[in-house]
């Protein structure tokens, strides 16, 4: 990314989404955004989750033990706290604030399980696909608290968190060669704007999680997604908050390569993905994990 911070021409909103309710893990509440109808348009991106409730019984039950192969997974805990294990003997504990970040590559068994009774659980997961190259590599992931997340605040008083990229000269925690991920966190008080330069390639969208912004004209409230259109020339992000927003910006190279997924497994072709059902059966996951 650019250490540019000016945008002069930027990008148009294609749409405004809302998202799916459903229910994942062993019964947790989710806002499903980025669905697989949605995972050429967004690529390299495939999946993004949002879970908020102050209601233990939405999300008490946590994700049991469950297998993943061939992508990343970017946890993002907004408030609460997750402990996760996984096959390999390693286990963290999420909190407030905090982030992992895992490549799944050949594949992991991993389990994220709520250690709080009462209280907000908020977050996000977002799945991010590896390229064909590095969908066989070896497991990866590492665990960042919330001060290990670079942030800056602009002259406007915008709060941003950088999780992967880098932004107005800010490096964030995670980089990756290929797909080249933006993940921000904006926080954007009332009256205020805020400028993000991408490259004109690059898939994205935000995400508005309290509050409401604008961005050309458009309202995006609350629990809502826009997707940024690709339009010519244009070299950037503008959003806007006149009355107050926080919002997760996520922008990506697309990989243009081909996506097979059968649930947790996100290949290439149909038979890799019977291969990794396979080996998920005879037990070939996640020896190799590591941090």
């Amino acid at each position: 990314m650019s250490d540019i911070t000016s945008v002069n021409k930027p990008r148009a909103v294609e749409r405004v989404i809302a998202g799916q309710a459903v229910m994942d893990g062993a019964g947790v509440k989710i806002n499903r955004v980025l669905t697989q109808q949605l995972q050429r348009r967004l690529d390299p991106f495939l999946m993004l989750d949002n879970f908020a409730s102050d209601k233990p019984n939405d999300y008490i039950a946590g994700f049991p033990e469950h297998p993943h192969r061939g992508f990343e997974t970017v946890s993002y805990m907004i408030t609460g706290r997750m402990r996760h294990k996984d096959s390999a003997g390693h286990e963290g504990l999420l909190t407030s604030g905090g982030v992992q970040w895992m490549t799944a590559g050949s594949g992991v068994i991993h389990s994220e399980m709520p250690e709080q009774e009462e209280g907000v659980m908020e977050g996000f997961q977002l799945w991010l696909n590896l390229p064909a190259r590095d969908k066989m590599r070896t497991p990866w992931y590492r665990d960042f608290t919330s001060a290990d997340i670079p942030r800056y605040t602009t002259h406007d008083g915008v709060a941003v968190q950088v999780i992967a990229g880098s932004s107005h000269g800010v490096t964030g925690a995670v980089q990756r060669e290929l797909t080249e991920p933006l993940y921000l966190d904006i926080d954007l008080p009332a009256g205020s704007s805020f400028e993000q330069p991408l490259p004109p390639g690059h898939n994205a969208f935000i995400y508005t999680f309290r509050g409401e912004v604008q961005v050309d004209g458009k309202a995006v409230p609350a629990l809502r997604m826009a997707i940024f259109a690709n339009t010519p020339g244009s070299d950037g992000v503008r959003i806007e908050a006149p009355q107050g927003g926080r919002v997760i910006l996520v922008a990506g190279q697309p990989l243009n390569e081909p996506i097979a997924q059968y649930g947790p497994f996100v290949m290439n072709t149909q038979a890799e993905v019977f291969q990794a059902v396979q080996d998920f059966r005879e037990g070939k996951f996640g020896e190799t994990a590591a941090q």
